[in-house]
């Protein structure tokens, strides 16, 4: 069966009503928001939800997946998808890793996560509602395992991984108090680049302790 092409208008209010239930579900929850609030909000026609998830819980997962993809969009401009990490020599994978860090600081701080985004990401890690996965993270963990010459399912590799994103994900995550600190509204390039600087010492610090001498 063909897929059929959404017209600009639809995508327009698919966006729309993405914003807008990201918006009322990071301030209410899930249970404390309706789909016609949602499309009020939005100023769509009811229908529109049902056409595209079916209902709440379609958008809601329609939320995470819109997230998923358009992070896979963006790692295809940096990230060789058909690379064997195993046959990388360990200067390639630890650059791959830089490269990875690099293009991870850039997405997440140059508005790709608004402050509703994060806090319905909070909340959803929280409450677990849907399974949440990161193409981010995932590659994260696989770069990470090649290094260190270990399974990605090894508990170490894990820690690692989950540490490392937690370096790059800090500030954004505290947002409110990180631009309050900074006596900003925003996240500056200069502001980028220390962040960048701070999670490469980390990687490095780490590599160092493993006996990764590149």
């Amino acid at each position: 069966m063909p897929t059929e092409v959404i017209s600009e208008e639809k995508e327009k209010s698919k966006q729309r009503i993405l914003k807008s239930a990201t918006k009322l579900f990071a301030q209410k929850g899930f249970d404390g928001v309706g789909i016609r609030e949602i499309c009020k909000d939005a100023n769509v026609n009811i229908c529109m939800i049902s056409y595209f998830w079916g209902g709440k819980e379609g958008l809601y997962q329609g939320i995470l997946d819109d997230l998923v993809e358009k992070q896979i969009e963006y790692a295809k401009t940096f990230w060789d998808f058909d690379v064997d990490l195993k046959t990388l020599s360990k200067k390639e994978q630890v650059n791959l890793l830089f490269t990875l860090l690099e293009n991870a600081v850039d997405l997440l701080y140059g508005g790709f996560i608004s402050h509703d985004l994060m806090r319905f990401l909070i909340q959803e890690q929280q409450q677990q509602r849907t399974e949440l996965t990161s193409p981010m993270f995932t590659y994260l963990r696989k770069v990470t395992a090649a290094i260190f010459d270990k399974d990605e399912n090894d508990k170490d590799i894990i820690f690692k991984s989950v540490f490392i994103m937690s370096q790059i994900n800090s500030p954004l995550v505290l947002s409110a108090f990180s631009l309050k600190l900074l006596n900003q509204k925003e996240f500056s390039e200069q502001d980028k680049e220390i962040i960048k600087n701070n999670v490469k010492l980390y990687i490095k610090t780490i590599l160092k302790e493993g006996g990764i001498n590149v």
